[in-house]
Parts: structure tokens; C-alpha cells; sequence
């Protein structure tokens, strides 16, 4: 009879995230992995190829838990109220994941599958959508996981040196997204769209 497996694959997954976590990406190696679910290295390669292989797959679950939160969070269909639930689901995990969070936009750490990917894109391309219309759609989408997550990564790094209140701050920008973006959807008399000249 076989002997009984000691640790699972979800197991050492969550023990690397756990690490990075606590100590950062760079105390993420396969001995304290290792340790931190109770077997020799040579078990643990069983379950896992790789250090790098290990990141993508942490990579790939906070971007999928993510995924979920953000679209528990949307789905009022009005416009204004989905760029909140977004940007509020979105702020909201990466202050509970400060570790990992990065991992979603360092692809040399944590390259996701293309379908995970398309995932992750899909939510906050449908809030654009219903901002700035579905010709605008993705530049919207950049748009707004760029100023998310430039935001975020300032708060965790505690970059807002300025003073001043930093939630009113997000608030504002949330408002003026919102309205800039709306206004963006409807056609300006007299302007040419690029895509009309076949220019991208």
C-alpha cells in the first residue's frame, strides 16, 4: 500500500503564499516551502517543478480571487456605481494581500496563463464598456487598472507624503474618472474618430 501523502499541492501553494506574504517574495525559496509544510525537498518537487513554477501558481490564484471578489462586486448596471464596486473590490484586496498583490502586474515573477488573463481583464473591461461605450472599451479598461493600481501600490508603499486625506482623495478621482469617462462616450461634433482615419 502506497504511503499516504504528506502535503497537497493547495497546501504548499499556500504555505509559499503565506511566505511571501509575511517576509516578501525574496524569502520565497523551496527549503522554507519545504519546512513550512512538513516534508524533505524531494517531496515537495513531487508537488511543485519549480520556485518559478510556484510563484505563477500563487500569481494565478490571487488574480483569480480577485476576479471573484471584483465580480461578487459589480453588476447594478449603472454606470458610476460599477467604477466604484470595481475600484472599491480592487483596493480593497490588495490591502488584505499586500504581498502578493504585485504579482498580478510583474510578469517575470508570476506569468499567468493567457486564460486567466482574459479573465482578469474581462470585468473591468465590461465596467469600461459601461462608462465609455464599447468603442472605447479597452483604452477605458487600461485606464482604470492603471490608476488603480498605480493608487494602491502608492498607499502600500506608503508614497502619499503630502498629507491631506487619503480616502477623500480616491474618492474624488473616482468621481472625476467617472464623469471624464462618460463624457468620453458620446461623439464631439466636428472631431474625426482615429478609427474612422484607420489610425490606432
Amino acid at each position: 500500500m502506497p504511503a499516504k501523502a504528506r502535503t497537497s499541492t493547495e497546501a504548499v501553494v499556500a504555505a509559499g503564499r503565506a511566505i511571501i506574504e509575511r517576509d516578501g517574495l525574496a524569502a520565497l525559496t523551496m527549503l522554507a516551502v519545504a519546512e513550512a509544510v512538513g516534508v524533505k525537498g524531494a517531496s515537495l518537487y513531487k508537488r511543485v517543478p519549480s520556485r518559478a513554477a510556484l510563484v505563477t501558481m500563487i500569481a494565478e490564484q490571487v488574480t483569480l480571487e480577485l476576479v471573484d471578489e471584483v465580480e461578487s462586486a459589480i453588476g447594478s448596471g449603472d454606470p458610476a456605481h460599477e467604477l466604484r464596486a470595481f475600484a472599491d473590490a480592487f483596493r480593497s484586496f490588495a490591502h488584505r494581500n499586500p504581498g502578493t498583490y504585485p504579482l498580478l502586474f510583474d510578469p517575470d515573477q508570476g506569468a499567468v496563463s493567457p486564460e486567466v488573463r482574459e479573465r482578469s481583464a474581462a470585468a473591468v473591461r465590461r465596467v469600461a464598456a459601461a462608462l465609455a461605450g464599447p468603442e472605447h472599451e479597452l483604452s477605458a479598461a487600461r485606464l482604470l487598472t492603471a490608476w488603480a493600481h498605480g493608487f494602491v501600490s502608492m498607499e502600500l508603499a506608503s508614497a502619499f507624503q503630502l498629507g491631506g486625506d487619503v480616502d477623500q482623495a480616491w474618492e474624488f478621482a473616482l468621481d472625476r474618472l467617472a464623469a471624464a469617462l462618460v463624457v468620453t462616450a458620446r461623439p464631439v461634433a466636428g472631431r474625426v474618430s482615429r478609427t474612422r482615419t484607420g489610425r490606432t
